[in-house]
């Protein structure tokens, strides 16, 4: 989809989205609106009130048709985003390939809050398609058309061109993570996350280096390979480099996420209920993926190094098994208490390479990671988990936000005597059913070199939730938003 700006529609634009907030209809006098609409012939609907999610149509003498979308009572960004989103999924019948957004009224041309962004992010996400894998092809949805193009009237403001076309840049790479963490397990091998990190490189200009079962081993990824030795397809070691160019560096930023392409529990089985739903467990690596991809097309400047160690967990007759004692990259040893314990025991390697490797001034790691953070958050925010009161209110900030909530939990020390093993440094589980969130966080801590400026953001709850995407659950791309925000933040209040 293209996006241009103009004060003057062309004649073959029929199609038109008038945005439109309780709080401007309270303010404005209903006369300016019906003259406005008066010059396209078009009655302004008088039951119209704005409500979130609203939609009204009118019709004009020109066959114009007009589509009055109400934003709710406040301009928020999730809000905004959320409704046209829905607009473009679900109201798709309405819409062609050529449309304009009249921003006449200003409710999206506020540009501190970023909310043209949203309503362009959320109209373009709307254009996803879950069904990749049908026989037959759903119909196309007229903005994901060649052809198709997004008119902005108003008058010509690089700020908000700027912001539309940041807001579609972001739904090309969340579509495009969301088409991975959708995925069906062998449709979605180690080796195809790499292929991802690959092409995406090739054309953002980001260094990406794929690492083989062969250098693995040779790396000493001890807690990677443990996880994959039940597995008949090889571990991948991803890493994403971003460096801006021709920018004097200020900071560098390292992200890991957890890769588990698929999630059987290994020898610690799951219930076979929920056990097709761990398609997505490389949410948090989708995350990671999806933010480096961002902060490239974006041209940040900041150096953001993103690691993703890759495996499934399957059971095989070379799994490794609870009691087992293990190695990781950190040299410290791991006794197996649970084996569906896995996605902290490849974070460990993870986080350990990047602490040592990279030295990066703020390290965040994003898992779906434990059961226990759902039970506490349910599907509204992700659990976050860190030392720093600053990094904490940063990113709690930037959540609210932008509707990708996060929410603290204690990281006291009392914690890790939870996770103390009697044969080996550590242990991967708690034997105590209570605080499984922060006891995860707690081992994962163990592998930061005690970082000063490191968080864990357990998106167990909200990186596959439902949609109107789909009947079952689906992917969010939770974690993309949050982080490139987190980033643009830094300027204004360094950490």
């Amino acid at each position: 989809m293209n996006i241009g700006i103009s004060t003057v529609l062309p004649q073959y634009v029929k199609t038109i989205i008038v945005p439109l907030s309780q709080a401007e209809l309270d303010k404005l006098d209903p006369n300016p609106i019906k003259d406005a609409f008066k010059l396209l012939f078009i009655p302004f609907p008088e039951d119209f009130k704005g409500e979130l999610g609203e939609v009204q149509l009118a019709y004009g003498t020109d066959d114009t048709k007009v589509i009055f979308l109400g934003l709710g009572k406040e301009l928020e960004f999730a809000k905004v985003l959320r409704a046209f989103r829905i607009l473009s999924k679900k109201h798709s019948k309405h819409l062609s390939s050529q449309i304009a957004l009249d921003l006449e009224y200003g409710s999206l041309q506020s540009t501190h809050k970023d909310l043209l962004e949203a309503a362009v992010n959320g109209l373009y996400l709307g254009t996803y398609q879950l069904g990749r894998f049908k026989s037959k092809e759903a119909d196309m949805h007229p903005l994901a058309a060649l052809d198709a193009y997004l008119h902005l009237a108003t008058e010509e403001d690089p700020r908000l061109l700027n912001s539309a076309k940041n807001g579609l840049a972001f739904a090309e790479t969340q579509m495009s993570i969301m088409d991975l963490v959708n995925a069906p397990s062998n449709k979605k091998l180690p080796e195809d996350l790499g292929a991802w990190a690959l092409r995406s490189g090739n054309e953002w200009g980001i260094k990406v280096d794929v690492w083989d079962k062969q250098k693995i081993t040779y790396e000493g990824m001890h807690g990677l390979l443990a996880v994959n030795q039940g597995s008949f397809h090889p571990p991948v070691f991803i890493i994403m480099d971003y460096q801006p160019a021709g920018v004097k560096v200020e900071k560098t930023i390292g992200l890991v996420g957890k890769g588990v392409t698929f999630d059987t529990g290994g020898l610690s089985l799951k219930p076979s209920a929920g056990m097709p739903l761990m398609k997505s467990d490389m949410g948090g690596a989708a995350a990671v993926l999806g933010t480096v991809e961002m902060a490239a097309k974006l041209q940040l400047p900041y150096r953001v190094i993103g690691i993703v160690p890759s495996t499934d967990n399957s059971v095989g007759s070379n799994a490794f098994k609870p009691s087992d004692v293990i190695g990781s990259y950190s040299g410290k040893t791991i006794e197996i208490i649970d084996t569906d314990a896995e996605g902290r025991l490849i974070l460990a390697d993870g986080l350990s390479y990047m602490a040592r490797q990279y030295k990066p001034d703020i390290m965040l790691d994003l898992a779906t990671l434990t059961g226990s953070t759902v039970r506490t958050f349910g599907y509204v925010t992700a659990g976050l988990f860190t030392k720093n009161e600053q990094l904490q209110e940063s990113l709690s900030k930037v959540g609210n936000q932008i509707g990708e909530r996060l929410w603290p939990l204690p990281m006291w020390d009392e914690y890790h005597e939870e996770m103390q093993s009697d044969v080996a440094d550590i242990k991967n589980l708690s034997t105590k059913p209570m605080a499984g969130g922060i006891t995860a966080a707690k081992f994962l801590e163990f592998f930061t070199d005690e970082h000063p400026k490191w968080a864990h953001l357990d998106i167990a709850g909200v990186a596959f939730s439902e949609a109107e995407f789909s009947k079952q659950k689906s992917a969010t791309a939770y974690g993309v938003r949050l982080l490139i925000t987190f980033l643009n933040s830094l300027k204004d209040n360094p950490i």
